[in-house]
């Protein structure tokens, strides 16, 4: 098969990500589209408004025919470890051709990787000098990107960012696997006002209860708004985990270092909120502040992950077209990683069953935020 991926959240899935399926399938001629997706909790540091094979569901009805998961250390992590681990997963499977992906600007995405995927002495020098000017992270990893001869503008937009990350991961490990930009319709990704029918995911999940809002996905999506997880749960547990973690523990997490770690615990006791607020900075953007609380209440830390971008992982499938199921995991079982559709670890290697235990705990967890019993089983669909 000829299989065209797509490295998603979908939380929620939307008319874009409807329009993505839709254009990956013509602009790649592929014959199936996978999805490798995140859990139940995202790379901003939020917990998802639906579970993850509610979102798998979705994906399907909405033209995918598999979703597999993103295992949860890289889905709660840095743009570059969330690419990294979806490569790595993808690229084990020798039937994935392509990777489809929303983007603001037809730029060539692999020769602007080339430019950043062994930071040079110059890129590093104007990237400090602007930090320690009090640039945001995102204006000064553009001056340095410019500095070395990139197009500033590639780097100041979220999706162009993670399609970068998508290149560098393909180029550093010599995957053969074509990038398909597909530009974006509609709204900016952090857009958080209503549209008529091409809203961002975060508009959408900042507007619920707008009457408008159906317009912007489809009717099976619309239908389980009802069951929309609130975040308040999600937050006293990872005000929790803070308060139940101490200083160094919190350092092991992607991205909170250089004191953070202190500064998030003299914060500890209060809201959720605050906290996020509080510690927010030009140098530490709110998204960084949120997926470190949620890495830590997951038990997600850097050096594990590091780990497991090196070891033999697995594929687990979260939903397959029904009709498609045979040939699916046919070609799913070509990977040099086993494929497991339940909870057993059976067969893993050590790092791989270490690495399960986090998306198993993440999903245990989910559970009890949301008070429900989902099941951790593949579906057809």
């Amino acid at each position: 098969m000829k299989i065209c991926a797509i490295i998603c959240e979908f939380n929620p899935f939307h008319n874009g990500h409807k329009y993505l399926i839709e254009k990956a399938k013509r602009q790649s001629d592929c014959d199936a589209v996978l999805c490798i997706m995140s859990g139940n909790f995202t790379q901003r540091g939020e917990v998802c408004i639906f579970d993850k094979y509610t979102r798998a569901r979705h994906a399907i009805a909405g033209g995918a025919d598999c979703v597999i998961q993103l295992p949860a250390p890289f889905a709660v992590a840095p743009a570059e470890i969330f690419a990294k681990g979806a490569i790595k997963i993808l690229s084990s499977i020798p039937d994935v051709t392509e990777i489809a992906f929303g983007c603001e600007s037809a730029d060539d995405f692999i020769k602007a990787a080339e430019l950043l995927i062994d930071e040079s002495a110059l890129f590093k020098k104007v990237l400090s000098e602007n930090l320690n000017a009090g640039e945001s992270y995102v204006k000064s990893y553009a001056a340095a990107f410019a500095a070395c001869g990139g197009k500033k503008a590639l780097v100041e937009n979220p999706n162009n960012i993670l399609g970068l990350e998508y290149a560098k991961a393909i180029l550093r490990a010599n995957a053969n696997i074509k990038l398909t930009p597909v530009l974006r319709k509609g709204a900016g990704y952090n857009d958080a006002t209503i549209k008529e029918n091409f809203s961002s995911a975060s508009a959408i999940r900042k507007n619920l209860s707008d009457g408008a809002v159906w317009r912007n996905v489809p009717d099976f999506v619309y239908a389980d708004f009802k069951n929309a997880v609130s975040p308040e749960e999600f937050e006293y547990a990872a005000r929790f985990s803070l308060f139940n973690t101490s200083a160094a523990d919190l350092k092991k997490v992607y991205g909170c270092g250089e004191g953070l770690e202190n500064k998030l615990k003299t914060l500890e006791n209060e809201s959720y909120e605050s906290i996020v607020e509080k510690s927010t900075s030009k140098r530490y953007s709110s998204s960084r502040i949120r997926r470190i609380l949620c890495a830590n209440m997951l038990g997600l830390h850097g050096a594990d992950t590091e780990s497991f971008l090196k070891s033999d992982l697995y594929i687990k499938p979260l939903a397959i077209k029904k009709e498609r199921a045979d040939e699916i995991l046919s070609a799913l079982s070509k990977s040099s990683f086993p494929v497991v559709c339940g909870i057993s670890d059976e067969g893993l290697s050590a790092e791989a069953k270490k690495c399960f235990g986090r998306d198993k705990y993440e999903f245990a967890l989910y559970n009890h935020i949301t008070r429900t019993e989902g099941k951790d089983y593949m579906i057809l669909i």
